[in-house]
């Protein structure tokens, strides 16, 4: 509820100027950029289930404590605290998905994560906005109390010990389904400089980073295109970004689903290059309805990319350092929004609109070439780095 609401929060009711509310944005992307592979270092030696419930307690109680920060100092280092143990959360509990389902499930079950998150993002700022109309601090208040009880639930659940798995690493096992969880023993843990030398890993990060760069773009110039150039209403503008929600409720597990016999490598071109395609068509004049098609496209290839990827970096990863390649796979993200939303701007301002869109179907089509170029790995082969 808080981060849709932070730039109102900070000029309507603090009396900030519109750049420094923009501050507190940069601020809390670097500092996620920073606690990510942090994160996923420390639940590969302590397991990822205690970070979650240490990130969901701790920011918890941050917001209920950052509406008493009043001078600008103390609203930065608010937003920076607030970012390290809200962002500390990603990374383990991508961990616990991908060992949760295993190989032959981790497309649908990160799909089913994303069903997850965009219900919540439907409904959280929609309530946020009432709770705002009443009171920005209830926004503070309100999400923070959802947090520590979620954080209560996974506390209340009873996890047990199990035996060893077939990697030989000692898991804890969740009682009332009896699946297999997250946390490696911790004596087990391998350096952190192995990540840095897998190279086909840092590979897959880098050929990453563009098609994330356009992903953000819905943040940045997509807005100030549609609304700006094109005319649309906010509210038309809204109702476009409600397709994508739409589309992902919808339609994303059963697609991912019916996906799970792809090669991750085959899913992630493929993804890429409609996301490319899907921005890249606003670069035609074309109505609402073509509007709308293009906002189709790259939500096909959205949900097609990002359960593959995390699926991909779920199976690549050895299983005593799980949190650790999550952690690195999440600072790719952070990076994309840092960066990517101030070249959109920037290319937009100094070039025009056309070049952003050109900008971004080329992004798309290079990840997908460079993802299509990379070291084949085939189930086995990736079966065999998690045993290792």
């Amino acid at each position: 509820m808080v981060l849709p609401f932070l730039t109102l929060y900070l000029t309507e009711e603090r009396g900030f100027p519109a750049a420094t509310a923009g501050l507190t944005l940069t601020i809390y992307g670097i500092s996620a950029i920073f606690v990510a592979p942090l994160s996923g270092r420390l639940s590969d030696r302590l397991g990822g289930l205690r970070i979650v419930k240490c990130s969901l307690f701790l920011s918890g109680l941050t917001l209920l404590i950052f509406p008493f920060a009043n001078s600008l100092i103390s609203i930065l280092a608010m937003t920076c605290l607030w970012a390290i143990v809200n962002e500390a959360f990603r990374p383990p509990s991508m961990s616990i998905i991908g060992d949760l389902a295993g190989p032959s499930h981790r497309k649908a079950a990160f799909a089913l994560s994303r069903l997850s998150i965009n219900l919540g993002m439907s409904i959280g700022p929609v309530i946020g906005g009432f709770l705002a109309m009443r009171s920005f601090r209830l926004l503070f208040y309100v999400d923070g109390l959802t947090a520590i009880f979620a954080g209560l639930l996974l506390v209340l659940v009873p996890w047990r010990k199990g035996g060893a798995e077939s990697d030989g690493v000692s898991r804890e096992i969740l009682s009332p389904s009896g699946a297999a969880a997250v946390s490696p023993a911790r004596s087990s843990v391998l350096p952190y400089s192995s990540v840095l030398k897998d190279r086909h890993f840092l590979y897959f990060l880098l050929a990453m980073l563009p098609v994330e760069m356009v992903f953000f773009q819905t943040l940045a110039t997509m807005p100030l295109f549609l609304v700006g150039q094109r005319g649309l209403t906010e509210a038309g503008f809204g109702m476009l970004l409600a397709i994508n929600t739409v589309l992902i409720i919808l339609v994303e597990v059963p697609l991912n689903t019916a996906m799970a016999d792809w090669s991750n490598r085959h899913a992630l071109a493929l993804g890429a290059l409609l996301i490319g395609i899907g921005f890249g068509g606003m670069v035609f004049d074309g109505g609402v309805v073509w509007l709308g098609l293009t906002v189709v496209v790259w939500t096909f290839g959205e949900m097609i990319l990002l359960p593959a990827s995390a699926a991909y970096v779920s199976d690549v990863a050895p299983p005593r350092q799980s949190g650790a390649y999550m952690g690195l796979y999440s600072m790719g993200f952070s990076v994309a929004f840092a960066i990517g939303p101030v070249l959109g701007v920037q290319a937009m301002e100094r070039l025009g609109s056309r070049s952003v869109w050109i900008g971004t179907f080329v992004c798309g089509f290079v990840t997908a070439v460079l993802i299509l170029n990379a070291r084949k790995e085939d189930a086995d082969s990736a079966h065999t780095r998690m045993t290792k």
